[in-house]
């Protein structure tokens, strides 16, 4: 594969992993406030969970960030 087609499959895959995380966190969010209990006991999990998302999407970038530098 070319360097330029590297770059662009990776700039790609970064939009994609961002909207599968966005996605994936709204949905996790919905689910969590319908639940019946109480805010205090839903928030552990909101945190949690946006924390767990948003960890590995950070990761997944730095790792493709990482890839696209070793192809320049």
């Amino acid at each position: 594969m070319k360097n330029e087609t590297k770059l662009i499959l990776i700039t790609w895959l970064k939009r994609l992993v961002g909207l599968i995380a966005g996605v994936l966190w709204m949905s996790i969010i919905y689910s969590i406030s319908q639940s019946s209990a109480p805010f205090i006991e839903q928030a552990p999990y909101c945190m949690g969970s946006t924390m767990l998302i948003f960890g590995l999407l950070t990761a997944i970038h730095k790792g493709l960030d990482y890839w696209s530098l070793q192809n320049k």
